[in-house]
Formats: structure tokens, C-alpha cells, sequence
């Protein structure tokens, strides 16, 4: 009534043994190490900035606990990665203060998405360096901002 199927299933093809394969956890530390690579490369522009003369937001950005910070991630990465440390990127030029406020926001948004890989992993040493993180990035994103227009509710 039914006919064998002759050809291989695309499904064993897919597992087979000669392709390698990693675990969950495996991937979940790259990908961790992934995003606190891309947050140490915001750390040194922001602490690039800090230590450059004459930058008028230089007085907001405190280049010792930036420079603490950026060691103690390429600290994580090298965890992570077999004790390999990340390359290190040479900080760029731009001297406009909504630079400064995308740099934290952006570094605010790293650290959150590594605090959620940190926490499927729960790695709590990667848990507590992001969340510092996230918290210090916070306070200079909210004060960098621009002030929010208020409407005059009587005249509405």
C-alpha cells in the first residue's frame, strides 16, 4: 500500500558525525564574550575621551574607574575565551557631546545584553560586572540628555 521511502532523510544528513558541533554552554560563552568585546570597545573610546585634553565633557567621565572597568572586562572575554584577551580598538575622534551621550547609551544596551546572557549562563561574575555597568552607564545617559519639552496643561 505504501512505497519505502528510498532516499536518506534531510534530517540524518543534518546530524551528521563529521560536522562538529557545540553545546549550549559553548555558545552562550561566545556569545557572552561577543558582547562584553563590543562593550569594552565603547569602555576605551569613552575612557580615550576622559583622557583627552580640552574635552569639555571630560570632567563627567572619571578615566581611572573607566580604565578599571575595561581591564576587568578584557578580563571576562579572556575567561570566557580560554585566555585569550580581545584586541583592543584605537579609540576615534568626535568631539560632539551627543557622541558622548550614544557612547553611554550604547554602552548601557551592551551591558544589558550581556547581563541577559550572563543570566541564562548564571555566571555571576559576568552577572555583576554587567549590572555595575549597566548602572554606571545610567546616570550619564539620563544627565546627557536633553530635557523633556513640557506642555502647559491649561492651555491644552
Amino acid at each position: 500500500m505504501y512505497e519505502p521511502i528510498r532516499t536518506k532523510s534531510v534530517h540524518t544528513m543534518a546530524a551528521a558525525p563529521e560536522i562538529p558541533h557545540r553545546s549550549r554552554e559553548q555558545e552562550l560563552d561566545i556569545r557572552l564574550a561577543g558582547q562584553l568585546t563590543a562593550l569594552l570597545t565603547v569602555t576605551d573610546e569613552l575612557h580615550a575621551r576622559a583622557l583627552r585634553a580640552g574635552d569639555r565633557e571630560a570632567g563627567q567621565l572619571d578615566a581611572a574607574s573607566l580604565a578599571d572597568a575595561a581591564d576587568r572586562i578584557a578580563g571576562q572575554v579572556g575567561r570566557l575565551s580560554g585566555g585569550h584577551y580581545p584586541l583592543r580598538a584605537e579609540p576615534t575622534d568626535g568631539a560632539a557631546t551627543a557622541r558622548v551621550a550614544a557612547l553611554h547609551q550604547r554602552a548601557h544596551t551592551l551591558a544589558g545584553n550581556a547581563l541577559a546572557v550572563a543570566t541564562t549562563r548564571n555566571d555571576t561574575a559576568a552577572m555583576a560586572l554587567t549590572a555595575e555597568r549597566m548602572a554606571a552607564h545610567t546616570g550619564p545617559v539620563r544627565d546627557l540628555a536633553p530635557a523633556p519639552a513640557h506642555r502647559d496643561l491649561a492651555s491644552a
